[in-house]
């Protein structure tokens, strides 16, 4: 069984930790249950949350800026309908949560959404610790008992960016899910995708998937990314601004390896992005 790794327990040198193993409500037990290491279609979701903070327009990031340093009883409920939204998937990879401080009431979101949602296993990646201000990272819920995951840090102009390398079982082998939130700056991004490009180039089933900020076309044409022969779920779909899309930055990558069964972004106004739903799976090559 795998145990939560607080931060103070953590060896800064190593890059592999622990997921939590969580007992979900009893209402949701059924739901819980950890998937088949056999199973052959896998349903995924990414979602930019914007720490809870729903945004209607771009005004918004004005007037409710406040939101983003203060906590607001509308978060807790904007939390639950992100709840509904991620508890129909398998793994879900969250951007933009908080881990627990003064603006989410000292709630790590992960952990929240991942009780709510019945999910068994749950990541949270720290980021941006400024201690009781904001606890700014990523994270992921699974159904899932993870083989392994490992927590990088993504190289940049600014410090602060991630990635989350979780290797699950899949279709009889295993798959190496990786979610990141990459940096506004094309430069930054570049190096970025170079890391991640060298940790993966040897595996057989992958998936890249999260806040890319960033068309797909660029990550397929013109990215390190596209050596690999990545292909996007779908590259036309616009996920922001999530009252208006009208840019594809969230995505989700796939290994030749691996057919895209499914693809959507969910109307789903609890962020200033839109969730990208995918279901994937393992192509027969006998």
């Amino acid at each position: 069984m795998f145990s939560w790794v607080r931060r103070g327990d953590r060896d800064p040198a190593s890059k592999s930790h622990q997921v939590t193993h969580l007992e979900p409500p009893a209402h949701l037990q059924h739901r819980a249950q950890s998937q088949r290491s056999d199973q052959k279609v896998l349903k995924m979701l990414s979602y930019n949350i914007q720490v809870g903070i729903q945004t209607k327009a771009y005004r918004e990031y004005v007037t409710n800026g406040w939101k983003h340093v203060l906590p607001h009883l509308d978060r807790a409920k904007n939390l639950h309908s992100i709840a509904e939204v991620v508890r129909s998937y398998d793994v879900v990879g969250l951007q933009e949560v908080d881990a627990g401080s003064i603006r989410s009431g000292f709630v790590n979101q992960v952990e929240f959404l991942a009780h709510l949602g019945g999910f068994p296993y749950w990541y949270s990646q720290l980021n941006r610790d400024l201690g009781p201000l904001a606890q700014h990272g990523n994270g992921l819920l699974s159904r899932l008992e993870p083989l392994d995951i490992e927590d990088h840090k993504l190289p940049g102009a600014i410090p602060g960016r991630g990635a989350v390398f979780m290797r699950v079982p899949f279709a009889g082998d295993s798959l190496l899910i990786v979610m990141l939130h990459l940096s506004l700056g094309e430069r930054s991004r570049r190096r970025q995708l170079e890391y991640v490009a060298q940790q993966i180039g040897d595996e057989k089933h992958v998936v890249v998937m999260g806040d890319m900020n960033t068309q797909a076309k660029a990550l397929r044409e013109n990215s390190p990314l596209s050596e690999l022969c990545l292909q996007p779920a779908d590259e036309s779909t616009p996920t922001y601004p999530a009252w208006r899309p009208r840019m594809a930055l969230d995505h989700v990558l796939v290994s030749p390896s691996l057919e895209v069964k499914g693809y959507a972004a969910l109307d789903c106004q609890c962020s200033d992005h839109l969730p990208v739903a995918v279901e994937i799976a393992a192509l027969d090559r006998q």
